[in-house]
C-alpha cells in the first residue's frame, strides 16, 4: 500500500476518479492499492480545498431560473438505530443536503450538509442569494422552512413558487413494487412572491440531480452499507462531487461543463487541475 505523504499527482488522479464515479472507500483501496487512510486523508485534503475554492468563485453568477430540494441520507447509523447517549447531536442519524441547481446552465451555485430544519434553510438559502448577481425565478417543494427562509434573503426581490407533487398508491402496499417510488397523480402549484412565469415553475432538474448524487457518490446510494461515519467526510465528499460535476464533468444535453455554461469556466478541467486545488 502507498501512504499520502508518497502519492504522485497520477496517483491522486486515479483514487480521485474511482471517488468521484461512485466508488466507496473500500472499493478504492482495491482498485487503486493505495491505503485507506490515504485515500479518506486525500478525500479530506480535496473537499477542503474544493469548499474554498467553491466559496470563492461562486460569486456574481447570472443565474434566471432556480430549483432547490433536499436529499436525505444518514451517519453513523440511521435515526431509529441510534443509542440513546447521541440521539439529538449532529452529525449522527439523519442527515440532509440541501441543494441548488440552475435550470439553464445546470451549474450547481450552493450546497449544504446539515438538517431539515428552519435553521439550516435560513443558511442555505441566504449563502445562496448572496451568490447570485439578478433577480431570479425561485421553486421549491412546499417544505414550510423555505417560506421564511426566502422572504429573508431575499426580501421582495424574487419571483417564488412551490411545486407539491401529489402521490398515489404506496409502493410499501404492494411487496413486488416495495423499492419503487409511488406514483405522482398530480401537482400542485403555488405563487408565493412576484411574478414567477408558470412554464417554468419545476423542480424536474433538482430532482433529477439528486438521482445523479445518489448514482455517483457512494454515501448516498440506498441499500447498501456504503454510509459515512463521520459528518465531516460526508461534507468533504460533497464537496469534490459538486466542484467535479461543476468543472470537470461534460454535461450530456450542453456538451460542455456547467461552470462553463455560466461562464465560470473557459474549459472543461482535467482531474489533475482539480487535485491541483489541494496546494494552492
Amino acid at each position: 500500500m502507498v501512504s499520502m505523504n508518497r502519492l504522485t499527482t497520477q496517483e491522486r488522479v486515479r483514487v480521485i476518479s474511482a471517488l468521484v464515479e461512485g466508488n466507496s472507500i473500500r472499493a478504492t483501496v482495491r482498485m487503486t492499492g493505495i491505503a485507506k487512510n490515504t485515500v479518506v486523508k486525500l478525500l479530506c485534503d480535496l473537499g477542503q480545498a474544493c469548499q474554498r475554492f467553491h466559496d470563492k468563485v461562486m460569486v456574481n453568477l447570472p443565474c434566471k431560473r432556480l430549483q432547490v430540494d433536499e436529499i436525505w441520507t444518514f451517519c453513523y447509523a440511521k435515526e431509529k438505530n441510534l443509542p440513546e447517549a447521541l440521539k439529538g447531536q449532529f452529525g449522527y442519524g439523519d442527515v440532509w443536503t440541501w441543494t441548488a441547481i440552475d435550470a439553464d446552465t445546470k451549474l450547481i451555485p450552493q450546497w449544504l450538509v446539515g438538517l431539515r430544519d428552519a435553521e439550516w434553510a435560513n443558511a442555505f438559502i441566504s449563502d445562496l442569494a448572496y451568490r447570485l448577481r439578478n433577480r431570479v425565478q425561485l421553486t421549491s417543494d412546499g417544505l414550510k422552512c423555505y417560506l421564511n427562509a426566502v422572504e429573508e434573503a431575499f426580501g421582495g426581490d424574487i419571483d417564488y413558487a412551490t411545486l407539491v407533487k401529489i402521490y398515489g398508491k404506496s409502493p410499501e402496499e404492494e411487496v413486488s413494487h416495495r423499492y419503487s417510488p409511488s406514483d405522482v397523480v398530480g401537482c400542485q402549484l403555488a405563487v408565493i412572491q412576484g411574478n414567477p412565469d408558470p412554464r417554468h415553475i419545476s423542480t424536474s432538474y433538482v430532482e433529477r440531480q439528486n438521482l445523479t448524487m445518489r448514482m455517483s457518490m457512494r454515501r448516498f446510494t440506498r441499500l447498501t452499507n456504503g454510509f459515512s461515519k463521520k459528518i465531516e467526510n460526508l461534507g468533504h465528499a460533497v464537496a469534490l462531487y459538486f466542484t467535479y460535476y461543476n468543472f470537470c464533468r461534460i454535461h450530456q444535453t450542453l456538451r460542455v461543463t456547467p461552470a462553463m455554461e455560466a461562464k465560470v469556466s473557459d474549459h472543461p478541467w482535467e482531474l489533475s487541475e482539480l487535485v491541483d486545488l489541494i496546494d494552492q
